[in-house]
């Protein structure tokens, strides 16, 4: 595969002299795509050096061929036939490695034009200047939060996040993300700060490693960690199966509020993949000494049916006096696409936290897990959590959660209001 990507990158950087039976050929080395169809085309024989590259590019739609049933192999291909065959090649560009990605962006940069007169919107391509790319989201969101008896307190605030990403070389990339938080009810701290940075090295699209300060979350859920780490992780594998190892310092949650920076110091190791309809993960988290923290955590999500997951997260610390454990189980319905209007969906799920083995920095807005590392009289929180989200128009998303029936355990005697939220978040 290693000789086709090579031989794809240079027949890609000759113009109009290519023929296209040559660029088909290096187009399906590089994508890797294998199939096996009846030949589509009458003036392509199985004696012809890339008639199987031919059979299977037709078979993914990358190439149509002429009214006829034939291929012309042996002309000149024009720039708009060239742009077609960019814009079918642009559909399957997950499956490429960061250097085939690169040599693809390039020659939809070259083509833009053409592209743009086939009606291809290049959404990736409109977005860079040079070697940079920009993305972003915000969101305007209205919640609430427990105040010091017990009682669902209001806030209304907003964020927004500007993403930019240089590409180095073709396996290197640095990353940064700037973020801008207001509160549009109480006092406004206007606290604008780069919370994500760092490069990312790619070593033959199997293999990375990541320096700085990076995104991290963990489980199927998010339910015990989904914020930032500092340090290194190094990655191996594929979306069926790959595994992390790292070690720095969780920013958000208890590691991150040891008293000293030494004491935030953890090491973490996590495989995780897809197969079908499901999805899992392990992950072991070793604090350092003084912190008492080595846990160890798996998650699964089983689809039912196309509609129909149910999924789950547990955790335990075994370095914590009590082995205390942090889970949840529920059921959702739907999938929704942020570049489908009308996508949806809803979920139900009861979440489990004790004292010691939550790492209080969940993804979810409405919820009752953090008491437990909040106050010191509480030892467990249980409840249950409702979610929703509806794609109202393109990059633009309703969410909403309920947390509900909250029971703690613990010296505490308050009887804790529900929780909600409710949220409009967009990208770009």
């Amino acid at each position: 595969m290693a000789v086709g990507s090579c031989c794809f990158q240079a027949r890609l950087k000759r113009s109009l002299e290519m023929k296209k039976i040559t660029l088909t050929a290096m187009a399906v080395l590089a994508l890797g795509i294998s199939a096996s169809a009846a030949n589509p085309f009458s003036d392509v024989t199985p004696n012809d050096w890339a008639y199987q590259a031919v059979v299977d590019l037709s078979e993914q739609g990358v190439v149509v061929g002429y009214p006829g049933g034939t291929l012309r192999g042996e002309r000149n291909i024009t720039r708009f036939e060239m742009a077609q065959i960019i814009a079918r090649m642009l559909a399957n560009e997950d499956q490429m490695n960061a250097e085939q990605r690169a040599m693809l962006d390039k020659l939809a940069g070259e083509y833009a034009d053409e592209l743009g007169n086939l009606g291809v919107r290049v959404s990736n391509l409109e977005k860079k200047v040079g070697n940079f790319s920009f993305s972003g989201n915000s969101r305007v969101r209205l919640l609430q939060y427990y105040g010091d008896k017990g009682e669902a307190v209001d806030k209304w605030d907003g964020r927004m996040q500007v993403s930019v990403k240089g590409q180095v070389n073709d396996s290197t990339y640095a990353y940064g993300r700037l973020r801008y938080d207001m509160n549009f009810k109480g006092k406004d701290k206007r606290d604008a700060y780069m919370n994500t940075l760092y490069v990312h090295h790619d070593f033959n699209g199997k293999a990375g490693l990541t320096l700085g300060r990076m995104d991290l979350f963990l489980g199927q859920t998010g339910l015990q960690y989904d914020d930032t780490f500092d340090g290194a992780m190094a990655t191996i594998g594929s979306k069926k199966l790959a595994a992390d190892i790292g070690y720095g310092r969780f920013i958000g949650g208890n590691l991150g509020k040891a008293d000293t920076k030494e004491e935030r110091a953890a090491a973490i190791a996590r495989v995780y993949g897809r197969s079908g309809r499901l999805a899992y993960d392990a992950e072991y988290i070793q604090g350092e000494d003084k912190y008492d923290a080595r846990i160890w955590g798996a998650g699964l999500t089983a689809g039912v049916t196309e509609d129909i997951d149910i999924f789950g997260d547990y955790y335990q610390n075994t370095d914590y006096k009590g082995d205390p454990q942090t889970w949840t189980a529920g059921f959702a319905f739907g999938h929704y696409n942020m570049k489908k209007p009308g996508t949806f969906r809803i979920a139900g799920q009861y979440i489990s936290a004790e004292k010691g083995s939550f790492l209080n920095d969940t993804t979810y807005t409405a919820s009752a897990a953090g008491l437990v590392e909040d106050r010191n009289d509480i030892n467990r929180s249980r409840f249950w959590l409702a979610s929703a989200d509806l794609v109202l128009m393109k990059n633009v998303r309703l969410h909403g959660e309920y947390a509900f029936d909250v029971k703690t355990n613990g010296k505490a005697k308050t009887n804790y209001d529900d929780l909600a939220t409710v949220s409009l978040n967009y990208v770009f």
